[in-house]
């Protein structure tokens, strides 16, 4: 094999600046996610309230009452949170790539090529510590803590012209 067929194979993978460059444009997707996840809620409650199923007496309004009653606190922080690994659950099971690492140019692959498996997903997702895990992107294959758990690899994709 010559050295630039060898070259061609071998993956590059990115640095801290481009992983936490694709954090954060995912983050402000992920805003409007839950922008959006935060209406529907809103909106199921207001029908709740309406046919007066619900009752949040001794709360200032809906926000109060989602953030201050231990029940609906927990259920809604709950649902928040299932939003947010099932965005990023979706992206890296089907393409390997959020939003953010297709602008930035990154996939997240087995070593062997193939794609994320959910189980996969679900242990990067839990052991990132909301992209923390970049940090520690530092050995020779720049494998974040997350990379490490769930037995993946990120790489640079190919810039297609």
């Amino acid at each position: 094999m010559t050295k630039s067929a060898q070259h061609n194979t071998t993956p590059q993978y990115p640095t801290l600046f481009r992983r936490l460059a694709a954090w954060f444009y995912d983050a402000l997707v992920v805003a409007a996610i839950l922008m959006l996840a935060g209406g529907i809620a809103m909106a199921l409650i207001a029908l709740l309230l309406h046919f007066d199923i619900l009752d949040i007496s001794g709360h200032e309004d809906v926000s109060a009452y989602l953030t201050l009653h231990p029940l609906a606190s927990s259920i809604y922080t709950g649902y928040l949170a299932a939003v947010i690994i099932g965005f990023y659950t979706y992206f890296w099971t089907h393409g390997g790539q959020t939003l953010g690492m297709r602008a930035w140019k990154l996939k997240l692959q087995n070593k062997d090529g193939s794609s994320l498996t959910t189980t996969q997903a679900l242990i990067r997702a839990t052991t990132s510590a909301f992209g923390l895990g970049n940090f520690m992107a530092f050995n020779t294959k720049r494998r974040a803590l997350q990379d490490v758990m769930a037995e993946c690899e990120m790489i640079v994709t190919k810039d297609v012209r």
